[in-house]
């Protein structure tokens, strides 16, 4: 469970008058019982109240604000809507939240290059539904994006449904306004998808907030394609939906999206949604979406349906018109939400592995389940070995959080003992930092730590994210050294 130390002392009287000249009075947030609204992110076990949120408009407020921060050595972090489930926006001791919710504009569309130029709090689906009238789409679709905004995902580096076959967020971001972490306004990447020098692009996007705030963002849009067929598959066992989910890969074939649920999860959506579609004595189902030509369309799903029914699949369903289609996915998108119906709180973990090792890990979780008495829901990415376990409790038990936490961490050691990752679209924010060693060594952490002083370097961007401290992640934090020296604390903020 995250702690946090008691706030310094501050004068807050200059920070908040500079702040209101120049953003407004009306987009300074200063009342206590208004800040209770941004105390935490998706990751609600974890709050921490600002001291003070400001929402800016503009890119120049955004530039303003970070100098404000900067004048008075003040800790500040992004956020956008709030659905990040890592803590990543999560407030520390004596900060200041810029929001940018506000920033919502759709700035500049062209079809003709396939670009769109939004501002950070533009919420995802808006994209898609903005650009569909003429044929185009904008591919990474998290389960949350009717309400979760392009900052965020930029952030985190979100992925979603159709990440199989289109890739994550960096995948279809151009270029970027940012605001540094010192107030400067600079431009990375830009309007073609290939830039010369060195990829900055890349390197902010996932970097959650720790590097600086994009202001202003150039996406890729995709046509949509000709045709498109939705098939559910349902099995009796959890082994034969993965060893499928590996066989329709070597069959040379990427689906537009391909998703696993178990039987917990499965009745969880039935009650809640009510699709009708999910048969409730499945074991698993998978969900398969092909797209493309109408030939290529056609010969791929026959040969999914093959693979489906040799490795044991009871039925397949096919859906190839828009209405059934999106009624197939509607239950896998609200599985989340549907978990709320089952317990009181649950606790979603976000590793990777490789798709082989899905049967295995499968199988080490529901053992991790039996062991500690927590029923465990999966529902995943089964085709690039993105987990998301939904681990059920009830918070109002005294330590049960932090029972469920030890339940997910051994998962993530586990992700990484088969050869995969602690993270794939959620990120690492408040919530994962501690794992970061088990993962990377000393040597791969120093320089990622290297990467952020050059960026951030009075460490006040999002500080205590990604990386381990001494006062989240106790005394082996303290022993990592960069460029020769130990942590240090410098004015309230954890820094190397």
């Amino acid at each position: 469970m995250l702690t946090l130390e008691k706030p310094q002392q501050r004068n807050w009287k200059p920070i908040i008058k500079e702040m209101e000249a120049a953003l407004g009075t009306k987009n300074v947030i200063q009342r206590r019982e208004e800040l209770i609204t941004y105390e935490c992110d998706g990751l609600s076990s974890y709050r921490h109240r600002p001291c003070l949120a400001v929402l800016p408009r503009t890119t120049e407020q955004v530039a303003a604000a970070v100098k404000i921060c900067n004048k008075y050595d003040v800790p500040f972090i992004a956020r956008g809507s709030g659905t990040g489930l890592s803590g990543g926006a999560l407030p520390v001791d004596d900060c200041v939240l810029i929001v940018t919710s506000m920033m919502r504009q759709i700035l500049d569309i062209d079809y003709d290059n396939q670009r769109v130029l939004v501002q950070p709090g533009v919420i995802n689906s808006w994209v898609t539904q903005t650009v569909s009238g003429a044929g185009f789409y904008y591919a990474p679709d998290p389960s949350s994006q009717i309400i979760c905004s392009i900052g965020g995902n930029v952030a985190e580096n979100s992925g979603g449904v159709h990440c199989l076959k289109y890739g994550v967020t960096t995948n279809h971001v151009l270029g970027l306004k940012v605001v540094t972490a010192e107030g400067d306004i600079i431009d990375l990447g830009g309007e073609i998808p290939e830039m010369p020098g060195y990829d900055l692009t890349g390197i902010f996007v996932g970097s959650e907030g720790t590097l600086g705030i994009a202001t202003e963002i150039t996406l890729r849009i995709i046509k949509s394609a000709e045709s498109i067929c939705v098939l559910l598959a349902d099995f009796t066992s959890v082994e034969a939906a993965g060893a499928t989910v590996s066989d329709i890969i070597s069959a040379g074939i990427i689906p537009g999206g391909m998703e696993m649920m178990d039987n917990l999860s499965i009745n969880a959506v039935e009650d809640v949604v009510k699709t009708n579609c999910y048969p409730r004595d499945a074991t698993a189902i998978l969900l398969v979406e092909i797209d493309g030509l109408e030939v290529e369309v056609a010969a791929n799903k026959k040969r999914v349906i093959e693979i489906c029914q040799q490795n044991g699949a009871r039925a397949v369903t096919s859906a190839s018109d828009v209405e059934t289609r999106l009624k197939l996915w509607k239950g896998r998108k609200a599985a989340f939400a549907a978990a709320g119906h089952m317990s009181p709180d649950y606790y979603v973990q976000d590793g990777v592995i490789p798709r082989t090792q899905l049967p295995y890990v499968l199988k080490e979780i529901e053992k991790l389940s039996q062991e500690s008495g927590y029923k465990i829901a999966n529902v995943f990415h089964a085709g690039d070995g993105n987990l998301h376990p939904l681990i059920l409790y009830n918070n109002s038990i005294p330590g049960e959080l932090e029972k469920v936490e030890e339940v997910g961490g051994e998962i993530l050691k586990l992700c990484v003992r088969v050869g995969g990752s602690i993270s794939g679209e959620h990120g690492i924010g408040a919530e994962k930092r501690c794992y970061m060693a088990d993962m990377f060594s000393e040597a791969d952490l120093e320089t990622m730590l290297w990467v952020r002083e050059v960026f951030n370097p009075k460490g006040l961007a999002n500080p205590t994210k990604i990386f381990p401290t001494p006062r989240t992640c106790g005394e082996a934090a303290r022993n990592m050294n960069v460029d020769g020296k130990k942590f240090e604390e410098i004015k309230g903020v954890e820094r190397y």
